[in-house]
């Protein structure tokens, strides 16, 4: 432990855009969702042609892949990659079909337009845009008549360049060695990744970098030597600037601090790459670039907006020069300021952040005011693209889709939190903004209005409540938000055919302020929750059950932490009952688990088990652990997330509840290699990245939790030895803050959340210090508490949000003052409630979406709250003693088994 200012998370991450979520909002409104799983989706032609004859055909997420029956392919090798634009696709597509048919070469495509864009958008996996059509040659003779023969067939076609291939000549032909079968390996930070075999057999990552790579084993072929060296032929020494840091890469190109050398003078460098970075209308980096030239140089005689500098080519590559602007972005700024974050804030404190913040609305309104009366909508208005000087003096930045208000549309690029409705057009979606700057300011989750307009007046609410601001002046961004301009259900239901939603009456959220009570009767609010969720069910699809997190599409839908298992466990053990039918579902599959299915106890199928255990399901239980019992598993991380220590908790767990001692066998032997590997802890101490984890879900926190848990079924003391070592390796990667509490360290910033922050380890350092006494833990354990007074988290959910700083409180009550913090939690969580389905919801990491897993969603919000207020003690899997041990020792200080809301 050490003391750091860093920033805290509260806001942090709420103010921190993971960009992979914004490509699974296209194809519901309400979830999370792939489109390939979409039901409805413009299709290629070539998508619904018949397959030829003596060919196959089989769906892959979002590909179609078209294979001759009784064909064979190594397990990896060269592979072609075809790019397209949205507008010669289909030609493309066609000749690809044509050419490859004939000749029986493997291939898949993308299936359709909306695909294709998603793929080459603004905010894609740079290291996967571009790919359209994948081919895949038997042998490298095969690899370079093809090559030769396709550049030549597509010659003068565009397509966007991949940045993860070799590009074969001047066309839209690339070439990258890789996997053919899906394979799978931990990567150096634990995660399971696609691989490949090295020289010596061994499966190590199959790396998909935004940069061409050639393994160390492979032998680049003769032919491609020319285009290698085409490659590296454009150099920055071309034009009269230096890059000196990168600020941002976009799927449309970078950003970038720089100088320009002919004056000295520090600009910033955006670039554009041609055919990539696609808004929702299709319009690429190279156009947007150039009507951000025009838009301000038009804006020239504004000092809060950058002046141009230049703009100049390298290579196909277009860049605009801009004025420097000295500052930080407005999100960041809010970090430091806000008063929600510290618990110990005086009204004093909320009184000057408010001065603050309505300075800085002021000013925005001015500049968006200039700006409209010069005949352009900004349009792309959020805390993002707003500077603040060291004076605080405001600048807008980002002009990207600044347009004119004569015949304006909806912008095709927009921060969910800020966007208009479909029906707003020119200043008004500026005003629009606007009204959201004047909530977020103040309560930064206005990416709930997108999902439920109505929302907009609770939050004002409890800006009222929070802040000396006057309740007319927010009424006025709430009447904005949701006032006549806001789209009836028929605008409604345009907007969403036009985005290619699927609508579902029984879906659509309605207001109903009721809905976000939470300090209600327990039993009414455990059936409103569990009425959303059980309404969200989609028994019909097979890779999912209940909408979550994205990691559904990564992990699979059957696990704990977003899949069935996780919330049908939720459900039963907070006595909102069981479903027969969805355990079903859930059984059918994970007993012929997909190929790629992970094993672990949050990640895979030891936790689906576990929770068919917990279901009264032994037998369908003890049907998966066999399966997870044939698989090897020595070469998964120490983890309780996806690695050893929570397949062996669950083993001695199991073993417990059946009395098999082979599964009790299997337990310490996976123990075993946990103790052996404690001592390799590489690292600085700092938490995530390319470096070691700390937490509960990742970090050795869930090793030390293994460790405890075995020595209170063993006695063996030497377990509560090796435990203590686990956490101190983990408070290696904690931070004292300002305020005494204590977070995990990112380097960036802190964490306090129960999966990768500091309330996991403290419900462990707790448990710890029942058998033994510590002073360097307890003091831990005291700034851990701390950490969870934060009036302010930025998401809701159990392993990254509120509903896990309650789970931890929970155990906690003994303590009088603990119990007044608890339930002030309780009551904010209202903050994050949505109404969905005709109960109550809460939406999933980035606040875009609602999710119903246990790991992100409303299940773990149920757990939590069951945590806090059911008759029967919840817990977290193995936070309580396994099957078979004895209680825990008593404290000094209450009893360990607590009381909740009167009962004991």
């Amino acid at each position: 432990m050490h003391r750091r200012r860093t920033e805290p998370a509260g806001i942090a991450e709420g103010a921190t855009v993971d960009e992979r979520y914004d490509n699974y909002c296209a194809a519901d409104r309400l979830f999370y969702d792939s489109l390939g799983s979409a039901v409805a989706q413009p299709a290629f032609a070539a998508a619904e042609r018949d397959v030829p004859a003596g060919w196959r055909r089989e769906p892959l997420d979002d590909w179609l892949i078209h294979a001759p029956e009784g064909g064979s392919l190594p397990q990896q090798g060269w592979k072609i990659h075809v790019s397209a634009t949205l507008a010669n696709a289909e030609r493309v597509l066609d000749a690809v079909w044509a050419y490859c048919v004939p000749r029986g070469l493997s291939f898949k495509f993308l299936r359709g337009p909306r695909t294709l864009l998603l793929r080459n958008s603004k905010y894609a996996s740079r290291s996967a845009s571009g790919k359209f059509v994948t081919i895949y040659p038997r042998d490298t003779a095969e690899l370079e008549l093809a090559c030769k023969e396709l550049d030549a067939l597509l010659a003068g076609e565009d397509g966007p360049y991949i940045l993860s291939d070799l590009r074969y000549g001047a066309g839209p032909v690339h070439v990258r060695y890789g996997g053919f079968a899906r394979r799978y390996c931990l990567s150096p930070d634990g995660q399971v990744v696609p691989a490949i075999a090295d020289g010596a057999g061994t499966l190590v990552p199959d790396r998909r970098d935004p940069v061409f790579h050639l393994p160390d084993w492979v032998t680049l072929p003769d032919f491609l030597a020319p285009h290698l060296a085409a490659r590296g032929a454009t150099s920055t020494t071309e034009v009269p600037y230096r890059i000196e840091k990168v600020i941002h890469f976009s799927n449309g190109g970078g950003l970038y601090v720089g100088r320009d050398l002919r004056t000295d003078t520090e600009v910033v460098l955006k670039e554009a790459r041609p055919h990539a970075g696609l808004d929702a209308d299709g319009v690429d980096a190279v156009a947007r670039l150039e009507r951000e030239a025009a838009a301000l140089r038009r804006l020239a005689d504004l000092p809060k907006v950058p002046a141009v500098h230049d703009e100049f080519a390298l290579g196909e590559h277009r860049f605009l020069a801009l004025e420097f602007i000295e500052g930080r972005a407005l999100n960041k700024v809010v970090v430091d300021r806000y008063p929600l974050i510290d618990a110990d804030a005086t009204q004093a404190d909320r009184a000057a952040y408010a001065d603050w913040a309505r300075d800085v609305l002021t000013q925005v309104e001015a500049i968006v005011a200039a700006i409209h009366e010069r005949g352009l909508v900004y349009g792309d208005l959020h805390l993002f693209n707003i500077m603040v000087r060291p004076d605080d003096r405001v600048a807008l930045v980002d002009f990207e889709v600044a347009a004119p208000i004569e015949g304006h549309r909806r912008p095709g690029l927009r921060n969910q939190g800020f966007a208009a409705p479909g029906d707003r057009t020119g200043p008004a979606v500026d005003r629009y903004a606007l009204a959201c700057l004047r909530l977020a300011l103040f309560l930064p989750l206005t990416q709930l209005v997108r999902i439920a307009p109505d929302k907009a007046a609770h939050l004002a609410d409890v800006i009222a409540e929070s802040f000396p601001v006057p309740r007319p002046w927010l009424a006025e961004a709430v009447a904005e938000i949701t006032g006549t301009a806001a789209p009836g259900p028929e605008a409604a239901r345009t907007e969403a055919r036009e985005a290619g939603i699927k609508t579902e009456a029984a879906g659509s959220p309605a207001a109903d302020p009721r809905r976000y009570d939470l300090d209600g009767d327990w039993p009414d609010v455990r059936r409103r929750i569990a009425t959303a969720i059980l309404a969200s069910a989609t028994p019909d699809r097979d890779d999912r059950l209940f909408p979550g997190d994205i990691a559904q599409f990564h992990t699979g839908g059957l696990n704990l932490a977003h899949g069935a298992a996780g919330v049908l466990h939720a459900l039963a053990v907070s006595g909102a009952g069981r479903r027969p039918e969805h355990e079903d579902w859930l059984v059918r599959r994970a007993t012929a688990p997909a190929s790629g299915t992970r094993l672990g106890f949050y990640d895979g199928l030891h936790g689906v088990a576990y929770a068919l255990e917990h279901l009264d399901r032994r037998s369908d239980a003890l049907d998966v652990l066999d399966i997870c019992l044939r698989q090897p598993w020595a070469e998964l991380d120490l983890s309780l997330a996806s690695g050893l220590s929570g397949i062996a908790l669950n083993l001695a767990e199991l073993a417990g509840r059946t009395g098999e001692t082979g599964l009790r066998d299997a337990a310490d032997k996976v123990t075993a290699v946990v103790v052996e590997r404690l001592a390799d802890d590489p690292g600085p101490d700092i938490s995530g990245g390319r470096n070691p984890y700390a937490g509960l879900l990742r970090g050795r926190t869930g090793p030390a939790l293994l460790l405890l848990r075995l020595h209170e079924l063993t006695g063996d003391p030497a377990l509560l030895d090796h435990a203590a070592t686990a956490l101190r390796q983990d408070l290696r990667r904690c931070a004292v803050r300002p305020n005494g509490a204590l977070e995990v360290n990112e380097g960036w910033r802190t964490m306090p959340y129960l999966g990768q922050g500091s309330v996991g380890i403290g419900l462990v350092l707790d448990q710890y210090l029942r058998h033994r006494a510590d002073e360097r833990f307890a003091e831990a354990s005291a700034g851990v508490r701390r950490a969870a007074r934060s009036p302010f988290y930025a998401q809701s959910g159990l392993f990254a949000g509120r509903a896990g700083i309650i789970a931890y409180l929970a155990t906690l009550t003994d303590d009088p003052r603990q119990r007044r913090e608890l339930d002030a939690q309780l009551r904010r969580l209202a903050w994050h409630a949505l109404p969905y389905g005709g109960g109550t919801a809460f939406p999933g990491e980035q606040l875009l979406r609602l999710s119903m897993d246990l790991g992100t969603g409303s299940a773990g919000v149920l757990l939590a709250l069951a945590a806090a207020r059911h008759d029967e003690p919840v817990t977290l899997p193995f936070l309580a003693p396994l099957a078979g041990a004895p209680r825990l020792p008593r404290t000094g200080e209450g009893d360990p088994d607590r009381t909740h809301h009167g009962r004991r």
